[in-house]
């Protein structure tokens, strides 16, 4: 059994001359769910379309599998940032999940009954099945979300690429994407996945990337949350966090959009 899934060796991505990654170095275990985090603007994204080769570094290199991606890319799947997708293509939630049964090399195969069904079995996971013949721009943020998880799940992958998936999205399917997620780490998959909120990382991710451009630390949960650690990456930003989520919780402002399950 592979005992890693990723290897970052000294990556350097850099904008118009600007670096947006500089030196970072890391690998990642095989079965584990884990996060990349750090304040806006400190590459997490960046790092995510790397590793996927849809960003060129510098210099450095990234394995997968020990392979180059390109030789494992039908044991990957991806979900986008929910706000770089055009929501308003006129398809259905089944065609959208089907989607992850078609390979690069395959994309005219025609669907079988077996894709079907796969693609049945992951939208009732994310509870959406109801809603298979509803157009993707009818539904809610969050439900737009869950199709687009679904659609991974369809592609049956070992290892889960996620920007921001629990972005904007209403409490149940914060709580349904979590659930998932640790269903996948159960079976031995690995999900990494960019993720914003501070609040949260001890109780969903077992392994977790703290970036700041350069890496400040990556390793099990526990070990990288430091208060060093935090300080060096957040510095006075990590105070204005804590204070800023003191008034909330104190006030119970509502911090994600509300529960449209029953658009």
């Amino acid at each position: 059994m592979e005992n890693k899934s990723i290897d970052v060796h000294n990556i350097t991505v850099s904008y118009s001359g600007a670096p947006v990654l500089w030196d970072v170095d890391f690998e990642l275990p095989t079965g584990v769910l884990a996060g990349i985090i750090g304040p806006n603007g400190s590459g997490k994204t960046t790092l995510l379309k790397t590793i996927m080769n849809i960003v060129k570094p510098v210099s450095g290199n990234v394995k997968v599998f020990d392979s180059n991606i390109d030789k494992v890319r039908n044991r990957i799947a991806y979900v986008p940032q929910r706000e770089s997708v055009d929501w308003q293509f006129p398809i259905s939630v089944m065609e959208v999940v089907l989607m992850g049964r078609y390979s690069g090399k395959n994309l005219f195969k025609r669907t079988t009954k077996a894709d079907k069904e796969i693609a049945r079995e992951a939208l009732e996971s994310v509870r959406m099945l109801e809603f298979k013949d509803r157009q993707i721009s009818e539904l809610s943020g969050g439900q737009q979300q869950r199709v687009f998880i679904a659609r991974a799940l369809a592609q049956k992958a070992d290892l889960y690429f996620m920007d921001e998936p629990f972005a904007g999205v209403d409490m149940a399917t914060e709580k349904t994407i979590l659930e998932i997620l640790l269903k996948l780490k159960d079976e031995g998959k690995t999900v990494l996945l960019v993720h914003h909120d501070l609040r949260t990382v001890r109780e969903f991710f077992d392994y977790t990337i703290l970036l700041n451009t350069r890496l400040v630390a990556a390793g099990k949960t526990a070990e990288v949350l430091t208060e060093e650690n935090l300080n060096s990456a957040y510095g006075a930003r990590l105070t204005l966090l804590e204070e800023v989520g003191k008034e909330i919780k104190k006030k119970d402002f509502p911090l994600r959009e509300k529960d449209f399950d029953d658009k």
